[in-house]
Order: structure tokens, then sequence, then C-alpha cells
């Protein structure tokens, strides 16, 4: 499982090192697509089989399954690690979330995900300030904290 909260820097190349601990469960190669809110979703490639049967049930007459499919297929890159323990992360993945300099890299279950510091501050305070709403709402899903 990927938990936890990193901040690191992306170089003028394009290369971000993940931490130790994510990269020993994201093996020697994984899948980067884009993610929702503007982040990148980083998958194992054990989950990237799971979201791929869970998107091939989607209907496929209904616009919007196809439309997040492509979404999300479109952008899926597979990446390895360099010998610094570094990923280097395609120019349009990069654009896509906004990646400049300063990162964020958060374990989130079964996926790491890859934000901008600006956005991910941005995000969280909204989240942080709207948390009990969202709790209280989980409830409504037989979700139990």
């Amino acid at each position: 499982m990927f938990m936890g909260e990193y901040q690191h820097n992306i170089d003028d190349k394009g290369r971000l090192t993940i931490p130790a601990k994510f990269r020993e469960l994201l093996g020697s190669s994984f899948v980067v697509t884009r993610g929702l809110d503007q982040c990148l979703f980083v998958y194992p490639h054990e989950e990237w089989a799971v979201m791929e049967q869970k998107l091939k049930s989607l209907p496929l007459m209904k616009s919007d399954a196809r439309a997040f499919s492509r979404f999300f297929f479109s952008g899926a890159a597979e990446c390895e690690w360099d010998k610094q323990g570094r990923v280097n992360l395609p120019t349009n993945l990069r654009e896509f979330a906004k990646l400049d300099k300063e990162c964020v890299v958060i374990g989130v279950s079964s996926r790491v995900e890859v934000w901008s510091k600006d956005k991910w501050n941005e995000y969280y305070q909204q989240s942080e300030e709207a948390f009990n709403d969202i709790a209280e709402k989980l409830v409504d899903f037989n979700f139990d904290l």
C-alpha cells in the first residue's frame, strides 16, 4: 500500500526522484498517466491491469465512458527508473500536471500521485476546509471511519 506525502524537485530534464519505499512497491517498470484533479497517477503493473479491466467494462456506447477511457489511456506511458532512482516523466504529462520544479509525491492506497506543489497546496486547502462534509457524505456509501 502506498501512503505518505513527500516533497521532491523535478530537474530541467524532467526527472523526478520517487521515495525509495514507493520505488520498491512500483517495481522496475510501471505506468504513469493523467490523473484527476490535474495530477499524475502512477500504477504498478498489477494495479494498472485492474484499472484496465474496470475501464474495459465501461459501456462503449456511452460517450462519457469513451471520453474517460481516451483521456486515461492516451496519456499513459510505461516508465522505468534510471540508475539514481529517478523517473523521466514524458513532456506531455509534465505539461498536463503543470510540473515545473517543486513537486509533491503522495501515496494513495494502490497508486502514487504526483502533483505540482502549488496545485497540491491549493487542492489540500480546499479539501481540508470541506473534509468534514466529505466524510459525512461518505457515510451514505456505508463507509465508516
